[in-house]
């Protein structure tokens, strides 16, 4: 979806990367639907080879085992992705570009994961935060009281990271 949504705000080249065959296939599908031209999707662990002047990630927001390959998306058992894609992106990064992280805090509000650790990963992937965006929910579940899970969604803030190699 990330590269769906780059194409169509003029980004001419995106390269689209994933592990999953269902996911890739899927991705495939819907850029031949939508005819959309110069998106590339390709079987990789986060990074294709080389370097771009932006790398997008929106890991899973759940730091917690799945039980089944449709759960993948949701959670990302031990933040491996999230950890993955930080301490990778500076490396693929061409001189003055961005790595941009699309990621819910979601769970620091469970007390699945802190800030502290989040920022620590920044820090240790040789990124600084250059500026964050910040969205509050507008799902009806962010409403709910009668949801378990209410409070927490209601708290919730989905951000834009954006972050470049320190220097």
């Amino acid at each position: 979806m990330l590269a769906i949504v780059l194409a169509r705000r003029g980004v001419k080249r995106v390269v689209a990367t994933d592990l999953d065959a269902r996911a890739l296939a899927s991705a495939r599908e819907n850029v031949q639907r939508l005819g959309l031209k110069g998106i590339e999707i390709i079987e990789a662990n986060l990074f294709p080879d080389g370097q771009a002047s932006l790398v997008v990630c929106n890991p899973p927001w759940v730091p917690a085992r799945p039980s089944s390959p449709l759960e993948h998306g949701i959670y990302d058992f031990e933040s491996r992705m999230l950890r993955g894609f930080l301490s990778g992106a500076a490396a693929h990064l061409l001189p003055g570009g961005e790595a941009w992280l699309v990621l819910s805090d979601l769970a620091e509000h469970l007390g699945l994961r802190s800030r502290t650790d989040l920022e620590g990963w920044i820090d240790a992937g040789g990124l600084e935060v250059i500026a964050r965006l910040d969205v509050k929910p507008s799902h009806p579940k962010a409403d709910d009281p009668n949801d378990p899970l209410h409070a927490a969604r209601k708290a919730e803030v989905t951000s834009l990271w954006r972050l470049a190699t320190k220097g």
